[in-house]
């Protein structure tokens, strides 16, 4: 059985999805799209979609930046989990 790789991503990658879920508390949304624009200067606020868990509990919001590679990908995981609102980044 031959091993896997995982796909790889060429950068810049326009419209690669990031899904960040966290407490459905208000301004979550706000500190998402301030964390995307600080990381991608052409962030487009039309590209959020919002879903709610089934219990209400938490916020999944979803959005399309242009990856422009592992370091800004990891710099935007790293300051959403350090809010402490977030969740989960997937």
């Amino acid at each position: 059985m031959t091993e896997q790789q995982p796909p790889k991503i060429e950068f810049p990658c326009p419209g690669y999805s990031i899904k960040v879920i966290g407490r459905d508390e208000p301004g979550l949304r706000d500190m998402v799209v301030e964390v995307m624009q600080k990381h991608d200067s052409g962030f487009d606020t039309s590209t959020i979609t919002e879903q709610p868990s089934r219990n209400g509990s938490f916020l999944s919001v979803r959005v399309k930046i242009t990856a422009t590679g592992p370091v800004q990908l990891k710099a935007i995981h790293e300051d959403l989990m350090a809010s402490g609102r977030v969740q989960m980044v997937i």
